[in-house]
């Protein structure tokens, strides 16, 4: 099978977005380098280790790929991407002198070749990400194995965004809790969550893809009596009083790894939904965008327990007064 392929050179600080762009125009698929520069230290803190090369694309600078059916007409999807793109400026995210190539490409070219360099990862002391398609033996009984196929959506625990994520989660998990995450993608977090204690999970993605495929990572890990997963508008779905969620309002943790504007658009909705003394962790914000998320998140009455950080992005750990 042949698809179109679009492939965009901008920015590490455009990825969440673009990547967002190509999903919403309806890619099948999307793939994501960053730069390999020698000038950016790899993390080895816990045992991680890199099968595949440095490359040589500029520090940070980043090229993406979207992968389209074939009859999609690429000039119409580039026209609806292109303004979006030049858009981010006005939003204080740099893409970069931006560049776009188009080309048809064989399905075996792309649908599987990046599975070899997704190997087992420890992303914590306690949490290792395991794709399936992996052989992996635990190192001791306290090591915790996600079993992950992401297919087409987000997050892998590769990215700096995931990873910081996780071991926030790992640091504030106390056991028992009910958890609200917010833009699951593969459903990663919400696994990370209950495989560290968590009671139960409420998994939300407006995107109808990342529904099915958290669904299917949750079934993978045995997780499905501890894992409800919707497909929401952000917390739009704590409206319909639905008895199905698998939690009790107001829960203990919520946590969010979208991006800063999206982050913005919601933090009343989910300072309503904690529980006092509950706790927020929003993650997926560029270190720019650091300000404007920290005034946001006290004037809604929040308080600022830890900033942690992995590269350019970082997390708030915010508690509700």
């Amino acid at each position: 099978m042949l698809w179109n392929e679009i492939t965009i050179h901008t920015t590490e600080e455009a990825i969440e977005m673009i990547s967002n762009f190509l999903h919403e125009a309806g890619a099948g698929g999307v793939s994501i380098e960053e730069s390999g520069s020698l000038n950016k230290p790899r993390d080895t803190s816990y045992g991680q280790w890199y099968d595949r090369p440095l490359n040589d694309i500029p520090e940070g600078q980043a090229i993406i790929k979207g992968y389209f059916a074939e009859e999609v007409d690429m000039d119409r999807i580039r026209s609806q991407i292109e303004p979006r793109v030049e858009e981010l400026r006005t939003f204080d995210i740099d893409p970069g002198e931006v560049q776009y190539e188009l080309k048809t490409v064989d399905e075996d070219d792309w649908a599987n070749a990046w599975k070899q360099y997704f190997k087992p990862l420890r992303v914590s002391d306690r949490l290792t990400i395991k794709p399936t398609w992996e052989d992996y033996e635990p190192a001791s009984e306290e090591e915790k194995i996600i079993e992950l196929d992401p297919g087409m959506a987000f997050g892998t625990g590769t990215h700096p965004t995931t990873s910081l994520c996780l071991r926030t989660l790992e640091s504030v998990i106390k056991g028992g809790e009910e958890v609200i995450d917010v833009g699951t993608g593969s459903g990663i977090l919400a696994i990370g969550a209950v495989k560290l204690g968590a009671k139960h999970v409420l998994a939300l993605d407006l995107d109808p893809v990342a529904v099915s495929s958290a669904r299917e990572n949750t079934r993978l890990n045995g997780l499905e009596e501890r894992i409800t997963i919707k497909e929401s508008d952000l917390l739009s779905v704590l409206n319909a009083s639905d008895p199905t969620l698998g939690i009790q309002l107001p829960v203990k943790l919520v946590v969010a790894n979208i991006l800063a504007e999206i982050i913005l658009l919601f933090i009343d909705d989910v300072y309503k939904a904690l529980e006092p003394g509950g706790i927020y962790i929003a993650s997926g914000i560029w270190k720019n965008k650091e300000e404007v998320v920290e005034t946001a998140l006290k004037a809604a009455g929040f308080e600022i327990a830890e900033i942690s950080r992995d590269e350019d992005w970082l997390a708030f750990v915010a508690r509700k007064r």
